[in-house]
């Protein structure tokens, strides 16, 4: 199956997401989230990119962010990804691959539907049943919002978020909603509205991303731990 167009350009938001060859874990206690976490903060030095939220699970990562220019996400990525992988086999003695591969990310339009990206990324552990409340788990941005200690590592965002954050986060998103992020998350479909979604794609050349592949697909957890 060919590979779909990255689409990454210039002053857009994009989820991104990456997870363990095999489904294997990754992160095994709390210094190797905490080494991640580390390593975004020095990507972010080297390469100024805007983190929204992130949220590290045992087998998997979100992030949402925006770089001022598209390029900038892969060469981010790009260090981030290999810096940890380094980190790890030092660490842990091993070899061979860590990561399924290179990273998923799609283009997020900047009103509800980053609302419902970012509900999606901090609700993680919740989704995992991890946690029972999404402020309970360490290693997302949520807890550091919620307790208003964010860290250098968080950009302020450009669309205000309501004031019950917290429980809008630990509530499910509406089925509708979920699928509909789900299939951006398989797809790497941009996520907003259909007039949007038509417009972003016939301009990036992504419209293999919106049409049904094959027979009626069957219904299947969502490949990622917890999402």
């Amino acid at each position: 199956m060919p590979r779909v167009a990255r689409g990454l350009v210039d002053g857009f938001t994009y989820h991104v997401l990456n997870r363990g060859n095999a489904k294997q874990i990754v992160f095994h206690k709390d210094k190797d989230y905490a080494a991640f976490v580390s390593l975004m903060k020095e990507a972010s030095v080297r390469l100024p990119i805007s983190i929204y939220a992130y949220c590290l699970m045992p087998n998997h990562f979100h992030l949402v962010v925006m770089p001022q220019k598209g390029e900038h996400l892969s060469i981010w990525m790009q260090w981030l990804m290999t810096s940890h992988v380094r980190r790890y086999h030092g660490h842990y003695g091993t070899s061979g691959h860590i990561w399924q591969g290179r990273f998923k990310s799609f283009i997020v339009k900047q009103d509800e539907h980053l609302l419902n990206v970012l509900r999606y990324v901090e609700a993680n552990p919740v989704r995992a049943d991890v946690v029972k409340s999404a402020k309970d788990w360490q290693w997302s941005s949520h807890r550091m919002r919620i307790e208003g200690t964010q860290s250098a590592l968080l950009s302020t965002l450009p669309i205000e978020l309501p004031h019950d954050w917290g429980r809008l986060v630990d509530e499910s998103l509406a089925i509708a909603d979920l699928e509909k992020l789900r299939k951006s998350v398989r797809r790497r479909t941009p996520y907003g509205d259909l007039f949007w979604q038509t417009e972003i794609c016939k301009k990036l050349g992504l419209e293999s991303t919106t049409r049904s592949r094959g027979r009626p697909r069957k219904k299947v957890a969502c490949p990622f731990y917890g999402t």
